[in-house]
């Protein structure tokens, strides 16, 4: 582990220079979340304890390879596409899901909706959530379900599943492997039903 609990503190260590940092983090009840610990002190890496996490300068540190090691997977929120597939929208979102992005996503479920039909948000293309984003997606949830249709999440990397899971949401939502898995089962249930997706 390169995150070491030790009561309400824990250690941070830098899995290049070995360098540490002690601090309270945001306890989740997901005792192997620290991205809050991580983020707030401007380190990179893992959302999970098991690491690999870098030192704010180490995250800026080139590679043999000349690229840096900083996480490139994070930054502004965005949708990456909005695709009409019959009764279904699918949103592609990318980067972060966090205050910033929340408008972008806002919109583009605004816009799922007012197609009406079925939603499916894929998240392969997302690193982190925090709470503004699972709010629009509950938000969502609940306004498909009222029109008698279905929010679905696809390709939901391994923290976005675990911050599901600790908030208890992840029976909330019907989550799929893939934006294709998400897309059969919606079209497997519609040929049940006799309508068209």
């Amino acid at each position: 582990m390169t995150v070491v609990p030790d009561d309400d503190l824990m250690t941070l260590i830098c899995d290049i220079c070995g360098d540490s940092l002690r601090a309270t983090a945001c306890v989740l009840p997901d005792a192997e979340v620290v991205w809050t610990l991580v983020s707030e002190h401007g380190w990179s890496g893992s959302p999970f304890a098991t690491g690999p996490h870098r030192c704010p300068h180490c995250s800026l540190r080139p590679t043999s390879q000349g690229a840096t090691v900083s996480c490139s997977d994070h930054g502004p929120g965005g949708i990456l596409a909005i695709d009409h597939l019959d009764d279904v929208t699918v949103v592609a979102a990318t980067g972060d899901i966090d205050l910033e992005a929340g408008d972008t996503l806002r919109s583009a479920l605004r816009h799922a909706a007012e197609m009406g039909g079925h939603v499916v948000v894929d998240l392969s293309r997302v690193h982190l959530i925090d709470s503004t984003g699972l709010g629009l997606l509950v938000r969502a949830h609940q306004d498909a379900r009222g029109r008698g249709a279905t929010l679905s999440l696809a390709a939901p990397s391994r923290f976005i599943r675990t911050v599901l899971h600790t908030m208890r949401l992840d029976g909330t939502f019907p989550i799929f492997e893939s934006r294709a898995d998400a897309l059969a089962h919606l079209s497997q249930d519609a040929s049940v039903s006799g309508t068209r997706v």
